[in-house]
């Protein structure tokens, strides 16, 4: 899809990057969570997209590791950041995960605080808006 008419002017692609072992349980428990937040279903295009680039004639099921978030007009920065947190609030350990924009630029959230990850997460989707 290309991002940048996917809804017109003002689309965003992010990924979600999870750190560990648990990386595929991690995106998958954010991208299911994500999908329960009614304007991010109604704003987004939500995925979940592996890491590892696929082999031609290679067989098995490729790790999706990653979420994919192609963000319209409807969604605000700081409903991303309050869902993403709230997610994270959720984990028995919270999870460090790096949301990056397609122009490289990116933010690790890590630690507790859910105020601090919705902070980052923000910062990082209004520099481009």
């Amino acid at each position: 899809m290309d991002v940048d008419t996917a809804w017109g002017w003002g689309t965003m692609q992010v990924l979600f990057r999870f750190a560990g072992d648990s990386a595929e349980d991690q995106a998958r428990s954010l991208h299911d969570w994500l999908l329960l937040d009614r304007d991010i279903r109604r704003a987004a295009v939500l995925e979940m997209v592996s890491s590892s680039p696929s082999v031609a004639g290679q067989q098995g099921t490729a790790i999706l590791d990653l979420v994919s978030l192609v963000l319209g007009n409807g969604i605000s920065a700081a409903s991303l950041g309050v869902s993403v947190a709230s997610w994270r609030a959720t984990r028995p350990q919270h999870p460090t995960v790096t949301v990056e924009r397609t122009d490289g630029s990116k933010v690790t959230i890590s630690g507790t605080s859910s105020d601090e990850a919705r902070r980052l997460l923000e910062q990082l989707l209004n520099e481009s808006r």
